[in-house]
């Protein structure tokens, strides 16, 4: 909550809008922000990430889908104003990664984090006929150009090559 000391801050992103950074060096392994929002049925987020996609290819500055798979039974919508976290940028290298706790999802530092570092984690899309939608301008050595969970970074590789023939 709000007794913790702010681990960041939020400011405009050479990624993607606006986007969060360490406002301190932060230690691997340290919870960095909770990903807060409306806790809602399986059926509501899915309806709810419908209408944020269908936003998201009218307009690419609004492309974002904020809706968080929580458990079997629920949901959390992130669209929320009050949910820092959601300004995250996706990275093909990430210095975060979200996992649940007790019914709360958090942003976790997964490697050590210097003041000032933009955090990101990767957002896990899957692999399927949208993807090329989804550009990547993370800018990391290990970008794969796309937005994809890295599960699938070998199908990728093989569809490139098959393209690039």
């Amino acid at each position: 909550g709000t007794t913790m000391d702010k681990l960041w801050y939020k400011k405009r992103s050479g990624v993607h809008g606006s986007g969060l950074f360490a406002s301190q060096n932060i230690k691997k392994g340290s919870k960095v922000i909770e990903y807060v929002g409306d806790k809602v049925t399986k059926k509501e987020g899915d309806r709810r990430a419908d209408i944020q996609i269908k936003k998201a290819k009218k307009n690419k500055n609004n492309g974002m889908v904020y809706v968080f798979e929580l458990n079997k039974r629920y949901d959390i919508d992130g669209s929320v104003k009050n949910n820092y976290a959601r300004h995250i940028n996706h990275s093909c290298n990430p210095n975060c990664e979200v996992e649940i706790d007790n019914s709360e999802i958090w942003v976790w530092a997964i490697k050590k984090i210097k003041r000032n570092e933009e955090l990101s984690y990767n957002y896990g899309y899957s692999y399927d006929e949208d993807y090329v939608d989804h550009i990547c301008k993370c800018g990391s050595s290990k970008c794969v150009g796309y937005i994809l969970d890295e599960d699938y970074w070998p199908k990728l590789k093989k569809a490139k090559k098959k393209k690039d023939n």
